[in-house]
């Protein structure tokens, strides 16, 4: 189709009566070359195509970013936060005691379960939460207050525990109570009772926390301080001691037999803040424990307070690794199916 064609629709050898002569009929090579230019233009469309798309995945994965950094940006400030109020706490009421470890610590509970609250009552769901875990804490935050109301020999020294620590442990409980009642009542549609299995094992259905509950009382009937000098009240907080320690089981077991693995945020702050409220806790613990004492003078009781919150400390080191990891990256928390130390539970 160029200069070498068939005659008559080149310029050599044209037929007669195209023109006068091979030379007179170049009008078809602009036709073709107009062919090629709207080849050159379909390309052009499909590179301005494809232009297109890569600006359109660009802006999408700009907008992702931004959303990332957005929800970054509301757990440093949910944190700063409370960190603020604690240092202004410290400030105001401690005067540097080291008793206020257990003042922080209970904050950090208490800020866990705000936490929760705030997300099961605004998103209407139960997803993710544990009842058994609920229930637990239930009763450590019941037995704990029947305790320091009527007797001081458990609080803070400082002037946080004249008063503030006990109102801290009030708001802890409705809160976990509130959250307790929102996954039993008004969203129990959306409570995974599936998943949430631990010690379903000749006990009616939700009762598993009872294989965690009772050996424990027992336990704190057996072995507890005498520092209130009565018998209801020592091993009311004992109990409580001793309970708060396996409280979190459920709730780690569930999400290990969660299919996806993926924990939501806002329970992930949750279990990282009791995690860092037990971490301030047994910090001040180990300078104390020689203090929880028998009547005899044994210090056993401090050496299983110890023991029991090391080991809650232990089992939680694969949910502390990636909660970090998904809090520095904004995205979802991604729990293994089987992990070193959760995989214990």
């Amino acid at each position: 189709y160029g200069g070498g064609g068939a005659p008559g629709y080149g310029g050599g050898g044209g037929a007669p009566g195209y023109g006068g002569g091979g030379a007179s009929y170049a009008a078809p090579a602009p036709g073709y070359g107009q062919q090629a230019a709207y080849g050159q233009s379909a390309g052009s469309n499909e590179n301005f195509g494809a232009s297109y798309a890569q600006e359109d995945n660009s802006k999408k994965g700009g907008g992702k970013k931004s959303m990332a950094l957005q929800a970054m940006n509301k757990n440093v400030l949910m944190w700063a936060g409370f960190f603020t109020f604690s240092l202004f706490i410290y400030m105001v009421m401690s005067r540097g005691d080291f008793s206020f470890l257990m003042t922080y610590g209970a904050m950090a509970r208490m800020f866990g379960f705000g936490i929760l609250a705030v997300k099961t009552f605004v998103s209407k769901r139960a997803t993710g939460i544990s009842v058994k875990t609920l229930q637990l804490y239930c009763l450590v935050y019941f037995f704990r207050l029947t305790s320091i109301v009527r007797h001081e020999g458990y609080l803070p020294y400082d002037k946080s525990g004249d008063w503030l620590y006990h109102v801290i442990e009030f708001l802890g409980l409705f809160f976990a109570g509130c959250t307790l009642w929102g996954c039993m009542g008004p969203f129990k549609s959306t409570y995974q009772k599936d998943v949430d299995k631990f010690g379903e094992f000749n006990v009616p259905p939700g009762l598993g926390a009872a294989y965690l509950a009772v050996p424990v009382l027992i336990l704190a009937l057996l072995v507890h301080p005498n520092l209130n000098s009565d018998f209801l009240s020592d091993v009311a907080w004992t109990y409580s001691m001793y309970l708060e320690s396996t409280a979190l089981v459920p709730q780690l077991f569930m999400f290990q037999k969660q299919a996806s693995g993926v924990v939501e945020l806002l329970t992930a702050h949750f279990v990282a803040a009791l995690g860092f409220g037990r971490v301030m806790e047994f910090l001040f613990w180990i300078y104390s424990h020689h203090e929880l004492a028998t009547s005899t003078g044994s210090v056993l009781p401090g050496y299983l307070a110890l023991i029991s919150q090391f080991m809650q400390l232990l089992l939680m080191l694969d949910f502390f690794w990636y909660y970090y990891l998904a809090v520095k990256n904004a995205t979802p928390l991604v729990l293994p199916s089987h992990g070193t130390a959760m995989g214990m539970v």
